[in-house]
């Protein structure tokens, strides 16, 4: 046993709530079925793609219905993309149900990821092992990886440890990318007639993973919370200090869920949503206006200070950025062998490259500051294009900012900035207590759709903003949430990421207080998840969820 904190042991000794059709042990739940299902969009093409799974029936777990199988199942499971709180429970989860069900049964982790099931590297593991897991954060029990699983070579190669192994089915724990790879092993394996298994889990701190059937992937309720506290430390120190503008960047670069969900805990002068952005067609030019305009406001009613959100996307969703920045991935790419560039000073380069760029594009280059030009020419991601993720869009919007109040009659404050970025911060956390059951409770119910021969779906947990017992159990095929998206040029089946709703109960609830949080101090301090208590403060789930399922707002 590793050393360990006094909070670490007292975690490890938790017991994770199931959703109420599991509760009685797997050995009694039983399975029914809805009509058939389509595509979320391109219904001919995603058909055409996945013959052998498409259109499958959503499965539901009661105790009404078939039963299910016990028969002996070997089970793979892998950890697959970025980090989440509560994965190792997911784990823990599957792991104790194919025991309850048949204790022969074995269950091996791959290591590192997918990369492990094709090169046959694993572990396999026993209670004495497991246990040193439950109920903590991190992928450190078998770690993750992000190779793709989507050639003919992968596929034989991931069939040939499964036989060696006597594996029949293997679960997928990941996000929206990885959850379509299940989905092509699943048409794969079954157009083989391989009799081998794939069941996903929905992943992602971004939460951008849900739809009408996946209310929410786990991970977000922590990582939300987790930073939320130090949001809520910042603003503390902000009003005690009255001295600096805090400008923080927050993890999630394809959607701002994390970003409106922390702001509607902590309530900040500013927060930026990248979709309300892109929707408006927001300049970079009106968004540090609109920055600078509250800056001016508190500063004239005697408040030096303030606190800012920025979503760590926010440069892809700005359009005239998106434009300046596709023309500069062409640029660099037909540069980068021309020794006058590549030996070049970087203002001889921002000058080679503005005069490649049209007028519109030009404009925007020109009036970055020099640090974000730079990062714009460092070295590209393995695609060729510029990496967007690296860029510090914080201190970009400083910056411009301070330039901007330089320029403004009427400020008369001052203007002391801070720049924060919170991301890796969130993804490891120990798990909140939602976390804990949802992901216990997923990894269960992932047995569950084994032992109901089931192949190509995700594992499902429904009903959330209510008590466990209330939660309902069950399993959506994967082909219902994809459609046809370009990716690297080609188009390509994936499942659809799920983007802020601004016509949706969340937006709408930030919008309606925007202005208030401006110039006002109405921040909220949420303090540390809390483990241990009430329940009604220990297992209270994401403002986000509580809106969207339209229950009276608990915490």
């Amino acid at each position: 046993m590793r050393d360990l904190s006094p909070l670490q042991k007292a975690r490890l000794n938790y017991n994770p709530k199931l959703a109420g059709a599991l509760v009685k042990g797997i050995k009694n739940v039983k399975i029914s079925f809805s009509g058939a299902t389509s595509a979320v969009k391109d219904e001919n093409e995603i058909k055409e793609l996945f013959k052998d799974v498409y259109g499958q029936p959503i499965a539901s777990f009661s105790d009404k219905g078939e039963s299910l199988s016990m028969l002996n199942k070997n089970v793979g499971v892998i950890l697959s993309g970025g980090q989440a709180p509560g994965g190792h429970n997911v784990i823990a989860g599957l792991y104790d149900a194919l025991k309850q069900a048949n204790s022969s049964n074995k269950l091996y982790g791959f290591l590192g990821g997918p990369s492990g099931i094709i090169d046959s590297e694993y572990i396999e593991f026993n209670d004495e092992f497991i246990n040193e897991y439950r109920n903590t954060g991190g992928f450190d029990i078998i770690g993750s990886g992000r190779t793709k699983l989507e050639t003919e070579e992968q596929f034989e190669k991931t069939l040939a440890t499964c036989n060696a192994l006597n594996i029949s089915a293997i679960v997928i724990i990941g996000g929206d990318d990885s959850n379509t790879n299940a989905c092509m092993l699943a048409q794969w394996l079954k157009a083989k007639n391989t009799g081998i298994q794939v069941i996903g889990c929905p992943k992602t701190i971004d939460g951008d993973l849900k739809n009408s059937q996946i209310e929410i992937s786990f991970g977000f309720d922590t990582a939300a919370k987790t930073y939320s506290e130090l949001v809520g430390n910042i603003q503390r120190d902000a009003n005690s200090a009255k001295k600096y503008w805090h400008f923080i960047k927050l993890m999630g670069r394809s959607a701002t869920h994390v970003g409106l969900e922390v702001a509607l805990q902590t309530q900040p002068n500013i927060a930026l949503i990248s979709e309300e952005v892109e929707a408006k067609k927001q300049s970079l030019k009106s968004i540090v206006d609109y920055i600078t305009d509250v800056v001016v406001k508190r500063a004239n009613a005697g408040k030096n200070f303030g606190v800012a959100l920025i979503p760590e996307g926010l440069i892809e969703f700005i359009p005239e950025m998106k434009t300046m920045i596709s023309a500069l991935n062409d640029i660099l790419a037909s540069l980068e062998k021309e020794s006058s560039f590549v030996n070049a000073q970087n203002e001889e380069k921002y000058s080679i490259i503005s005069a490649k760029l049209d007028n519109e594009s030009a404009g925007v280059f020109n009036s970055l500051p020099s640090l974000i030009k730079a990062q714009l020419l460092m070295d590209r991601d393995p695609h060729g294009n510029v990496q967007v993720s690296k860029i510090e869009t914080e201190k970009l919007l400083i910056e411009m900012v301070k330039a901007n109040l330089k320029q403004r009659s009427d400020f008369k404050g001052k203007f002391s900035e801070q720049a924060h970025f919170f991301g890796y911060e969130g993804r490891c956390a120990a798990p909140s207590n939602f976390d804990a059951d949802y992901c216990y409770s997923l990894g269960y119910n992932a047995f569950a759709l084994i032992s109901a021969g089931l192949s190509g779906y995700l594992s499902c947990i429904k009903n959330l903003t209510e008590p466990a017992a209330n939660w309902k159990a069950g399993g959506v095929p994967l082909t219902m949430m994809m459609n046809m998206e370009k990716r690297h040029g080609k188009m390509k089946p994936v499942i659809q990421k799920a983007l802020v709703d601004l016509n949706g109960p969340v937006f709408k609830e930030f919008e309606t207080n925007r202005e208030k949080y401006a110039l006002e101090d109405c921040y909220v301090y949420p303090g540390a998840i809390q483990y241990f208590g009430p329940a009604e403060v220990c297992d209270c789930t994401t403002l986000t969820l509580q809106l969207e399922q339209k229950v009276a707002v608990q915490c």
